[in-house]
């Protein structure tokens, strides 16, 4: 379902279970810290709102969306987590950096999923332009943050 039809932020409350037993890795991006900042506070908040404690959601960050691929894969291999977010944002400009970004984290956060045995749910916003990104990182249209967060703790209990 496209996302201008579906509030990211949106889930059935009877649906997610109890994250207090879990432990849980988020590595984010530093590059559009505006965007990547909004999608970590909304991941941790509906991460605690769902029961999971402070003390056992641990954020990291990396320079960029491309490094996000080697941030998860040492929190899979190092960290004991129930599951690992990964956050970032790449916002479409005028060179086919934005494809290669796109489709390098897309192929290496798909490896770690089929090879490891950590769950990692992916959270790149992929827009044409900031105004896209905002509306997805807290505003009109939710938060992929809150998503991300409800994905990782059904795949942690799955």
């Amino acid at each position: 379902m496209a996302t201008a039809l579906h509030n990211l932020s949106d889930y059935d409350l009877s649906k997610v279970p109890d994250a207090s037993n879990m432990c849980f890795g988020i590595v984010v991006a530093e590059w559009n810290p505006e965007i990547t900042g909004a999608l970590l506070n909304g991941a941790v908040s509906t991460l605690e709102k769902h029961g999971a404690l402070p003390e056992n959601i641990h954020v990291k960050t990396v320079p960029g969306s491309f490094e996000l691929i080697y941030g998860a894969r040492q929190m899979v291999l190092n960290g004991g987590y129930d599951a690992v977010i990964i956050l970032g944002s790449v916002i479409r400009g005028e060179t086919p950096h934005f494809d290669y970004i796109c489709q390098g984290v897309t192929f290496g956060i798909s490896r770690l999923n089929a090879t490891q045995g950590t769950p990692v749910i992916y959270g790149l916003l992929t827009t044409d332009t900031l105004e896209q990104a905002q509306k997805r990182s807290g505003g009109k249209l939710g938060n992929k943050g809150d998503e991300c967060a409800i994905d990782a703790i059904k795949m942690a209990k799955f």
